[in-house]
C-alpha cells in the first residue's frame, strides 16, 4: 500500500508540510488494529481529525456507520478523492478542528467517539476541547508521540507526571494501548509513537469547581522544584500560615511536590481552598 500511496500523492503533486506535522500510516494491518482497539462498532459515528491522505479514514470507515473526518490542508483533496473512493459514509471537512465550535458539531452528529493520528504540536489543545467542550464524546483513541503518550497516561510520583495528566483524570481514564514504531511512518519522524485510548467518565472524580481544580494543578506544577505550600502562596495570595492549614487539612506533607499529589488529592485540595478563599 505505502507504493500506492507514494504514487497517488507524486500523481497530485503532494508535497508534505512540516508546520503539519504530516507522517502517514499505510500498513492496513497496524490501520485495522488500531480501529479495532478503539472499541469503535458497527453503527458508530467518528470523529476524525487530520485525515491526512485517509488511510485511517478507510480502515474507520470500513469497520462504522459514518466518518466525519477534519483535515486543514486542502492540498490533500485530490488525494483524498482517490483514496477514498467508493466510500459513502464519509464527510471530508476541510477546516481548522481547533476554530469549530463543537457544540454546534455535536448537534448535528450526536454521539461519537475520536479515533486520530495527532500532529505533536496540536495534542494538547485538541484533546483540551474535546475534554473540556465536549459532551457527547464516549472516547478518544489518538495516536501520539511516545513521550506525550507517557505523560498522558502517568501515575503520580513519576517523572512523567504533570499538569495535562492531573487535568485529564478530571473526565478521562487513559491508557496506552499500542506503541508504533517511527518506521511505521512516511516519511519517517524522528521519534516513535504510540496510541492512547481515552475513555471518557465525566465527573469520575468529585469536585464542585472544575476551573478551580485547574487552577490549583497549573499553580502545583507552576514551579516544579518548589513546594505546594510555595506555589499556592505564589498563585493563591495565601499567607504562608493559611496555606500551610490548607495543607495539613487535606493531609498532604508541608514538603510535597505538585507531582506527588493524585488527582483525587489534587480535587480534596480544591475543596480545601474553596473554603479558604
Amino acid at each position: 500500500m505505502e507504493k500506492d500511496l507514494k504514487s497517488v500523492l507524486a500523481e497530485n503533486g503532494f508535497g508534505f508540510k512540516k508546520k503539519f506535522g504530516q507522517n502517514f500510516i499505510t500498513d492496513k494491518n497496524l490501520l485495522a488494529s488500531i480501529v479495532a482497539q478503539s472499541g469503535a462498532e458497527r453503527g458508530d459515528t467518528v470523529l476524525e481529525i487530520g485525515c491526512g491522505a485517509g488511510t485511517l479514514t478507510r480502515a474507520i470507515a470500513e469497520r462504522v456507520n459514518r466518518v466525519v473526518a477534519f483535515e486543514v490542508d486542502k492540498t490533500l483533496q485530490p488525494v483524498l478523492e482517490t483514496t477514498l473512493s467508493g466510500l459513502d459514509n464519509v464527510q471530508v471537512v476541510f477546516k481548522d478542528f481547533l476554530k469549530v465550535n463543537l457544540p454546534e458539531l455535536e448537534k448535528e452528529i450526536g454521539e461519537y467517539s475520536v479515533i486520530a493520528n495527532l500532529p505533536y504540536y496540536v495534542t494538547t489543545p485538541l484533546i483540551t476541547k474535546l475534554l473540556e467542550e465536549g459532551k457527547t464524546c464516549k472516547s478518544l483513541t489518538v495516536m501520539v508521540q511516545e513521550e506525550v503518550a507517557l505523560r498522558l497516561c502517568a501515575r503520580e510520583n513519576t517523572p512523567d507526571y504533570g499538569a495535562i495528566t492531573a487535568a485529564i483524570a478530571l473526565s478521562a481514564s487513559a491508557e496506552i494501548i499500542k506503541k508504533v514504531p517511527r518506521t511505521m511512518f512516511m516519511p519517517r519522524p524522528n521519534v516513535d509513537s504510540a496510541v492512547v485510548k481515552l475513555t471518557i467518565q465525566r465527573g469520575r472524580i468529585a469536585v464542585s469547581d472544575e476551573q478551580l481544580y485547574k487552577k490549583v494543578v497549573h499553580a502545583a506544577f507552576a514551579s516544579r522544584r518548589k513546594t505546594l505550600e510555595n506555589n499556592l502562596v505564589n498563585t493563591f495570595g495565601f499567607s504562608r500560615e493559611v496555606a500551610q492549614k490548607i495543607l495539613s487539612s487535606c493531609n498532604i506533607d508541608l514538603r510535597a511536590r505538585g507531582e506527588t499529589l493524585s488527582p483525587e488529592q489534587f480535587a480534596s485540595l480544591t475543596e480545601a481552598i474553596k473554603n479558604n478563599r
